[in-house]
């Protein structure tokens, strides 16, 4: 069989690309669906789910990339080949159509497994890429505007793709079975066509301008409702609420990473208030007290953020906010928030060092604590460390400006 293409059929190349490809899409594809419904039951609790789910989400993922190579590669050898002419040409309607149809199925094969990479690159979550390096994409920032741009686009992408499949399929057979003609036999492997095209051939322009219309539609689908939803202001909303206090928090992180099948996860809530009383007084063990409010709704864990709102984990719904009230108490150079954290309705004491340098009536603060999520009742169904670590850091920082006194 000759290696390059000819006039009237595919070449040795050719046809193995169209086969590998097709075994690649076609076995991710029922893994992405299998993965995402096994998502949603975790998000309603059956957390027993998660080694499973992403393990098949580590394969979808995997075996997605190796089809975005594998299409590419396709691509750029058809682009240097002949390529043999359709047996129907003078069916113009239906093989404009079918030009579509392989449009489409080209821009799909890229597409879509591209997108799934963005997103798994502009967020964290749990199930890596097995290939080395494909964890992060050098033009792709963490963002969870480029990550819900990038779902929004893989899902319409993968759609296409399914379609395209389909009909490419059915046009395959309908030539095999009721045209009788050599289209399917020509990209069998060892199968030689000897039928020779119509000399009527449709022309590319009408096809390709159809499926980029569709494309732009799609992307443009995906970036239209990210652009909406961007933050007026990205400031911490702890800034944003005034609490009574000697001390007004001016900007601030409040930052947690978790640890799930091996990989770190790191989150951060948007939404929390603190108030603060404080005085620097080297005399004294106590300095003041401070009470911080934070809600739960407002935490963002990459791709697990869905999962961590369930009741399994923070339970949201019942438990809305999570409350700290400690005192300050000085540790020689530094300070301790010595009080209690409350989640999902369970309490336990905790013990905040963290740095503070005050310049006049500027504060900046920093600290850092280990928690055990089982002392909150975060995630008791989930007993296997190597799932879900029982450690999560926490981690603030923040600045204050000391409120003047009323007159």
């Amino acid at each position: 069989m000759p290696r390059t293409n000819s006039a009237i059929e595919y070449g040795s190349v050719t046809k193995t690309f169209h086969w590998l490809t097709a075994l690649l899409i076609l076995s991710a594809i029922p893994l992405g669906l299998i993965a995402t419904n096994l998502a949603h039951r975790i998000e309603a609790g059956e957390t027993n789910l998660i080694a499973q789910t992403t393990l098949l989400f580590s394969l979808h993922k995997t075996i997605g990339i190796a089809a975005f190579a594998t299409a590419l590669g396709r691509i750029i050898w058809a682009l240097s080949q002949p390529r043999p002419g359709l047996l129907n040409g003078e069916r113009r309607t239906e093989a404009t159509l079918a030009g579509t149809v392989h449009w489409l199925l080209y821009g799909a094969m890229l597409i879509t497994p591209l997108s799934g990479w963005v997103h798994h690159a502009a967020t964290s979550g749990f199930a890596p890429i097995w290939w080395p390096l494909g964890q992060t994409l050098f033009f792709v920032p963490q963002s969870t505007v480029v990550a819900e741009a990038a779902t929004t686009v893989h899902f319409l992408a993968s759609r296409v793709l399914i379609i395209s499949i389909l009909l490419h399929v059915a046009g395959a057979l309908k030539h095999h079975l009721i045209d009788k003609d050599d289209t399917l036999r020509r990209m069998l492997p060892m199968a030689k066509a000897t039928t020779t095209p119509s000399p009527v051939q449709p022309g590319h322009v009408l096809p390709l301008v159809a499926a980029s219309v569709i494309w732009l539609g799609i992307l443009g689908a995906g970036a239209a409702p990210a652009l909406i939803s961007l933050p007026v202001d990205t400031d911490s909303a702890a800034q944003q609420t005034a609490a009574p206090g000697d001390w007004q928090v001016e900007d601030g992180t409040l930052a947690l990473t978790i640890r799930q099948m091996g990989s770190d996860v790191a989150g951060e809530f948007s939404d929390w208030t603190a108030q603060i009383s404080f005085a620097d007084d080297p005399a004294q063990d106590r300095n003041g007290s401070v009470r911080v409010e934070v809600v739960i709704e407002s935490l963002s864990l990459g791709s697990v953020t869905g999962q961590a709102m369930g009741a399994d984990f923070f339970d949201e719904a019942g438990y809305p906010t999570a409350v700290f009230v400690a005192d300050i108490l000085r540790d020689g150079d530094s300070f301790i928030a010595d009080g209690t954290l409350s989640i999902k309705g369970n309490a336990a004491p905790l013990r905040l060092p963290f740095a503070l340098t005050v310049n006049d009536d500027h504060a900046e603060m920093a600290g850092e604590i280990t928690l055990d999520r089982r002392d909150f009742g975060i995630g008791a169904s989930v007993g296997e460390a190597g799932t879900l670590a029982f450690e999560v850091v926490i981690s603030v920082a923040l600045t204050a400006q000391r409120v003047a006194a009323a007159d």
